[in-house]
Formats: structure tokens, C-alpha cells, sequence
């Protein structure tokens, strides 16, 4: 289970706690985005967990991993690749040839690879997974915090979807309350964005892979968590 845990820290960035919370949950790989860098917990994330990636398309000389292997049950393992587009996105490196870079790295040993594309344009993320099709297991987007209905497997076996959208409170806008944002809107002033609390749901995909790293099946999950366990957790 892989999981963008950029936002689980009050909505912005993420921090030891946070991440603690979602390995024990059951997660074995957190990933992140262009929040990386709101908390300053990061930094040991960065230096001491290895379950934890960055984009890869950071410098050279920054703090952590932009991918790593994780050992299955079974004792094969899964590579998981984070990159960062650039369209409408902080300046980094080209995120296109730090995958190509990543994936024949990984595919020295093991066929079992899943990039989380963390960009705004979908153009972005679909030319990704295109470039990557039949390299990689999979290819999810995340960022926008919607997710999208185009689930697909591409013609060599590749697993897409242009976002998973984000596990949260649906109740107000993009996981904040929607009235101050509202305001923001008519009055350009500056407001507090709190988060949401309501209307929790669960959102991702489920990949379904054969012995040769090929995509079989993906699914889209959104599921309603249970009230009361959403009013717990808020």
C-alpha cells in the first residue's frame, strides 16, 4: 500500500507524527509533492526513514530519496518512483528524464514498479504514464486532489489514472471549509483556510499486477469512511 501523505499534517506538508499514523495504518510507502518542504519534520523523515520518498526531480545535493524498494510478502519488491511535474508547479529538474533514469535503475531488479506522478496538468501526467507504458506496473497521479474517471490500462501494460484524488473531508473545497475560500475568491483578502470535517472518504485505486510486472485490472475506491468514525478522527 503506497500512499501521498504530503497533506496529512493539518493540510499542509508532513511531519513524523503524521507519517507514524499512516504506516501504522497499514501503509508500507509514503510519497510526497510540492508540499515536502511546509514542516520542518521533514528533514527527518528525509535523513532516517526509508519508507519515505521525495520527488526524485530535486537536486542532487537534497535531503532523501526520490524512489526505494520495498520487499513484499513473498520476498519480491515493489519500486516506488515520486517525481514532480512542472507545469504550473515549482521550477525542478525535468521530471521526464529523471523517470527514465529511475525506471531502468529499478528494472535491474525487479519488473514490480509504481510511480506516483505528483503534477497539475493532466497533459503531464498522461504523457508520463505514455512514456513510461510497459516499464512500469503503474503510473498515479496526484496534486489536484480530484480524482478523475479515467482509469485505464495502457496498450503495454501499464495501469493510469490521472488522479487518485485525496482521502479526506468531501464537505468543503479541495479539503478546506469552502466559506472562507469563497471569500478569498470575491474579495482577494487574505483568509485562514481550515480543514473540513466532514463527509470523510477514503480515495486511491487498486492494482491488480501478473508475474511479469504487467497491470491486469485497476479500480478506482472511493468509499464513505462511517460516521462515527469520521467524527472520531476529526
Amino acid at each position: 500500500m503506497v500512499a501521498n501523505g504530503e497533506n496529512s499534517a493539518g493540510g499542509s506538508g508532513i511531519t513524523t507524527k503524521t507519517a507514524k499514523e499512516i504506516f501504522d495504518a497499514g501503509v508500507d510507502v509514503i510519497t510526497s509533492g510540492d508540499h515536502l518542504w511546509d514542516q520542518k519534520e521533514v528533514v527527518e523523515l528525509l535523513n532516517d526513514e526509508p519508507r519515505f520518498v521525495r520527488p526524485l526531480n530535486y537536486p542532487a545535493d537534497t535531503p532523501g530519496q526520490g524512489w526505494t524498494l520495498h520487499e513484499l510478502s513473498d520476498g519480491r519488491r515493489l519500486g516506488v518512483i515520486n517525481a514532480q511535474g512542472r507545469t504550473f508547479m515549482p521550477a525542478l529538474e525535468n521530471p521526464f528524464h529523471a523517470l527514465n533514469a529511475a525506471v531502468d535503475e529499478i528494472r535491474k531488479t525487479t519488473p514490480f514498479i509504481l510511480v506516483d506522478i505528483h503534477a497539475e496538468a493532466t497533459s503531464e501526467k498522461i504523457a508520463v504514464g505514455r512514456m513510461l507504458d510497459g516499464k512500469v506496473s503503474a503510473v498515479i497521479g496526484t496534486h489536484t486532489h480530484v480524482q478523475t474517471a479515467d482509469e485505464q490500462i495502457f496498450s503495454n501494460g501499464t495501469a493510469f489514472l490521472c488522479d487518485a484524488g485525496f482521502t479526506g473531508p468531501q464537505s468543503g473545497c479541495l479539503g478546506r471549509e469552502f466559506e472562507p475560500i469563497i471569500e478569498r475568491f470575491l474579495t482577494n483578502r487574505p483568509r485562514r483556510f481550515s480543514v473540513a470535517k466532514e463527509g470523510v472518504e477514503l480515495k486511491g485505486a487498486l492494482v491488480d499486477i501478473d508475474d511479469e510486472g504487467k497491470a491486469r485490472s485497476i479500480v478506482r475506491i472511493s468509499e464513505a469512511l462511517p460516521e462515527e468514525t469520521a467524527q472520531l478522527r476529526a
